[in-house]
């Protein structure tokens, strides 16, 4: 029989459904709650991932961290049965503390592959992206809340005999917070994934820090350059969000591939336009070590057994097809309006998409 008795954080006036706080308001299979972080330096020698997710109707808890230093790539993968003590963001070697919400973040990670403490702290408010929604046919298969936020990050890092000493002036922090109901593997999609096939999916994710000012810019089209979520605001301190209009993104990729080197984003409007200069500065993509989709070692949510913890290392001199099919967060530097500022470039573009001229999902750049 299920126990079902009262958990800590019900201690706490946080309800927002009559329901312990063990339970989410939906019982649906896709439940999740997750964050993701970036940390990278200024010129491209590394770029750490990392993020923790939990999934209450699975009854999973999992967390990973990636690190991209030269043509290698470390890896530590952890899994757990999801306990009681929602506070405790911890599974395996991988732990965040929040010491001070929305301001400053502990991020740890105590594994002989790949090590860090890292402290980081915001140096913009929160932002609230728009509200997620997809549908296949008539199915609901994601809606998510999230907020982004810009800072600076402090500590170490130790991978492969290297250690990275990571300070607040040539290293940035950016992060992602999200939960709300998203695919997670081991569901068929059946009738409906044959009636409405993906023909194209191109997606930009755009956060970056400046000294005085925070930029996020999202987009995401569909095969025939159907919009379905749209974003461009400026943040600057003492002042009110400016949007910035409908951006445009020409990107430069490498020949063969649909792997950027080089972007220009154009915002703003009419009246006033704007661009933004992308300059590449290190990659990796999210199906390899992170978890993400089509990844084929592990992917979020899915259930390993108690107490699992897997490492990898990844030769990225190697092809790894299916990194081509999915999301890849590059570090960047970035140039508007005479200042320089650096954030993650993460682009994503298969199958179909005519405003690239992709014509499926076997087409890349000249």
């Amino acid at each position: 029989m299920a126990d079902d008795r009262p958990v800590p954080l019900d201690e706490y006036p946080v309800h927002q459904v009559p329901l312990s706080m063990k339970h989410v308001a939906t019982g649906d299979r896709n439940a999740y709650d997750r964050c993701i972080f970036h940390v990278f330096d200024h010129a491209g020698r590394a770029l750490l991932i990392l993020g923790l997710g939990v999934y209450p109707n699975l009854g999973v808890i999992d967390a990973y961290a990636t690190l991209r230093t030269g043509d290698t790539l470390h890896a530590v993968r952890a899994s757990d049965a999801l306990g009681e003590d929602r506070m405790r963001l911890a599974v395996g070697p991988l732990r965040i503390e929040v010491p001070q919400p929305l301001r400053e973040l502990r991020l740890i990670c105590a594994d002989e592959q790949l090590s860090y403490d890292l402290t980081w702290t915001a140096a913009f408010p929160a932002l609230w992206e728009p509200h997620h929604l997809q549908r296949r046919g008539d199915r609901l298969t994601l809606e998510g809340r999230r907020f982004v936020q810009a800072g600076t990050a402090q500590g170490v890092i130790r991978a492969g005999g290297e250690e990275f000493r990571v300070t607040a002036d040539g290293w940035t922090g950016t992060r992602d917070r999200s939960w709300g109901v998203r695919p997670v593997p081991g569901e068929d999609g059946g009738r409906l994934a044959a009636d409405h096939p993906t023909e194209g999916f191109h997606w930009i994710w755009c956060p970056v820090r400046f000294d005085d000012r925070f930029l996020m810019v999202i987009t995401q089209e569909d095969a025939d350059g159907h919009r379905s979520l749209n974003e461009a605001t400026l943040v600057r301190p003492g002042r009110r969000d400016r949007q910035l209009g409908w951006p445009q993104a020409e990107i430069g990729y490498r020949s063969g591939t649909r792997q950027p080197e080089r972007a220009v984003v154009h915002l703003g409007d009419a009246r006033e336009s704007r661009k933004l200069d992308v300059e590449i500065l290190a990659s990796s993509p999210l199906a390899l070590g992170a978890g993400y989709p089509p990844a084929d070692d592990w992917q979020q949510g899915t259930w390993r057994g108690p107490g699992w913890t897997d490492r990898r290392t990844y030769d990225m001199n190697l092809p790894h097809l299916l990194a081509g099919y999915g999301v890849t967060d590059h570090s960047a530097r970035f140039r508007l309006d005479g200042q320089t500022g650096y954030g993650i470039f993460e682009h994503g573009s298969f199958g179909r998409h005519d405003p690239s001229g992709f014509t499926g999902f076997d087409s890349v750049a000249p």
